[in-house]
């Protein structure tokens, strides 16, 4: 799923969530709406893949570190 913070938080909080794909675009924009929240629980996560596109975008992959 593309595009919806608040239900991918709502999905990692009641750990649904197998595997989380980010990309990070370098790009500096000093505002935004955040994916994390402070004061949420904390989620360990391990990466799992990553590649960086000749464009400086990153995917990463991401999934439970309990798993």
């Amino acid at each position: 799923m593309t595009g919806s913070a608040t239900l991918v938080r709502s999905l990692l909080q009641a750990t649904l969530l197998d595997e989380l794909w980010l990309m990070v675009f370098p790009v500096v924009l000093g505002s935004g709406k955040r994916l994390f929240a402070e004061g949420e629980a904390r989620l360990s996560l391990k990466l799992a893949a990553a590649q960086t596109f000749s464009t400086g975008v990153q995917s990463l992959t991401y999934t439970p570190a309990d798993a």
